[in-house]
């Protein structure tokens, strides 16, 4: 296989049931759980296997790609390995691409659409955003990106260090309103001091919203709820 399968699908985030992150030459796709397994099913149905079918015919315990398997007792998220997926990718003579094609919307597949865009320094300043953190106005520019499956969906310019190395200055994100946030999210953020910025939700409370910074020379910042205006979810990057 002319790629390395451990290289796309970074164990460590298997094991901690976050996103999976994959790249595809200069595009960066973040994978989420039911992503991966949707994957492996649409995989199955081209190919005209069941679930149990597709896993047999890689070799696996025909249970592995089982609907009950994809939770543990405890409630949480099972991912499927990297083994498992390279050994489907290799018997049914796909490629990633493919793979990511089959992920779905929320892997960024698919179509492609234009978005505004503005860059993240500037996004704090008036006009961009109304109340509920959808673009509006005339200030942004605009780009082409994979369709996220939100016709609000907006898209930033990285600016500063502080999400080093997943975000870099230049990188493009492309952000959805109306995606649910929770823990472990990369988030954009708008606070009542006109502040915007991109971090990674740790916690929220009924009073707080914690949030890190990838870089560790940056602070992780905590905020009351009632100074963030709005956070959504970035869906989509490009490195």
């Amino acid at each position: 296989m002319p790629w390395s399968i451990t290289s796309i699908l970074m164990p460590s985030l298997l094991k901690t049931g976050r996103d999976s992150q994959v790249e595809i030459g200069k595009i960066h796709f973040m994978l989420r759980h039911k992503d991966i397994w949707n994957a492996l099913d649409g995989v199955a149905k081209a190919k005209g296997f069941s679930a149990s079918g597709l896993a047999r015919r890689a070799g696996l315990d025909p249970t592995s790609f089982n609907k009950s398997k994809r939770i543990n007792p405890q409630g949480k998220p099972r991912w499927p390995t990297t083994r498992s997926i390279a050994k489907v990718l290799e018997v049914t003579d796909l490629t990633l691409s493919d793979f990511v094609t089959f992920a779905g919307k929320g892997a960024g597949a698919g179509k492609a659409r234009r978005y505004p865009l503005v860059g993240l320094a500037k996004a704090g300043g008036g006009g961009y955003f109304d109340d509920a953190g959808f673009p509006t106005g005339s200030g942004w520019a605009e780009i082409d990106g994979p369709d996220v499956g939100d016709d609000g969906a907006y898209a930033l310019e990285i600016t500063g260090d502080s999400m080093m190395p997943v975000f870099r200055p230049g990188d493009i994100v492309i952000v959805s309103p109306t995606s649910k946030v929770k823990r472990g999210d990369r988030v954009i953020v708008k606070t009542t001091d006109e502040q915007v910025m991109a971090k990674e939700l740790v916690r929220q409370t009924k009073r707080e919203v914690e949030l890190r910074s990838v870089n560790e020379e940056h602070p992780d910042p905590v905020f009351r709820n009632s100074e963030i205006i709005w956070m959504h979810r970035i869906v989509w990057a490009s490195q």
